[in-house]
């Protein structure tokens, strides 16, 4: 059946969704659902989502959407269709950006006003070693002491693992409930359900409608989605012929070894090797170096002398 609305995973899909001066209302509304009462956004400014370093040579940082609310609390949303090695670390080096932003010249107290750095996932972290860890669907990360009280709590990163987000339309009780159900499953409706025709959601629909778009947009979003395809084709193939090839071969490091320490040296050099034969993988079937580093979490350096 031929999609009706346009696929949010891609990245043109998803700044139309949200990313957009007319998609404000959307982007507010999402954001409150993830924020408790006492925080709730009324008005957001879209900022330069792209970040330079202090020098030519500081390596920059381009977010797929950058906000500021009412009261000067910066927010990031980036979504991330395939899994990377540093996905982690590149949330918390982009979440630098507007902490340093905020430093004023001459005497300054360092008040610093509040980051919230927010990933929507298409794939969940495999680290996590119990339940309901690997099965939930909101992560939120503060900084805190060693006796889990928090030590500050104007930096925040929250991660929506999609994968994770298995609730039925019966099931949905939350306001957020409703968005990951929206975000997961509007490439498949072909009309919209009873329960998002408020106004907020309507607009949504009407946003991410094709037939609504022009020729422009519809060229821009069937680019986007080609990319998305292969990206996830390629991934998908090289991922499973990595474990094929490299991650058994790195697991028997550990065994070999018959120690603790061995086996965890070799589930470490299986997942390195993993993600190079990923990265081999790719360069034959032909995706560009930007694209594999994304898919890998490899220096470009490291791809360049696979």
């Amino acid at each position: 059946m031929k999609a009706k609305y346009l696929n949010p995973f891609t990245d043109f899909g998803f700044k139309k969704i949200f990313g957009e001066e007319a998609s404000k209302p959307q982007l507010i509304d999402f954001l409150n659902s993830l924020l408790p009462q006492r925080d709730q956004i009324v008005e957001l400014t879209f900022k330069n989502n792209e970040q330079l370093g202090f020098t030519p040579y500081d390596r920059k940082a381009i977010y797929d959407i950058y906000c500021e609310n009412q009261n000067g609390e910066k927010f990031i949303v980036e979504l991330q269709k395939a899994k990377q090695n540093y996905f982690r670390e590149r949330t918390i080096y982009y979440s630098t950006f507007p902490i340093r932003e905020q430093a004023e010249k001459g005497i300054w107290n360092y008040n610093l006003k509040a980051v919230y750095c927010i990933g929507v996932l298409d794939f969940t972290f495999d680290d996590y070693e119990s339940e309901p860890e690997k099965s939930e669907v909101v992560h939120t990360i503060n900084l805190k002491n060693q006796h889990g009280k928090v030590f500050y709590d104007k930096l925040t990163y929250i991660y929506l693992e999609m994968p994770n987000f298995k609730k039925e339309e019966q099931e949905l009780t939350t306001r957020l409930d409703k968005w990951l159900y929206f975000i997961k499953n509007l490439e498949d409706f072909q009309n919209i359900p009873e329960l998002f025709k408020d106004e907020v959601f309507t607009h949504a629909f009407q946003v991410a409608e094709l037939a609504k778009m022009d020729r422009e947009d519809w060229e821009r979003y069937e680019y986007s989605l080609k990319v998305f395809r292969d990206n996830k084709a390629t991934y998908d193939y090289a991922v499973e012929t990595a474990r094929e090839e490299g991650l058994l071969e790195g697991m028997m490091v550990g065994k070999q070894e018959g120690r603790l320490e061995g086996k965890q040296e070799g589930k470490q050099e299986g997942k390195q090797e993993e993600q190079r034969n990923i990265a081999r993988q790719a360069k034959m079937m032909g995706l560009d170096t930007s694209s594999i580093q994304q898919l890998t979490g490899l220096s470009l350096e490291e791809i360049e002398n696979l």
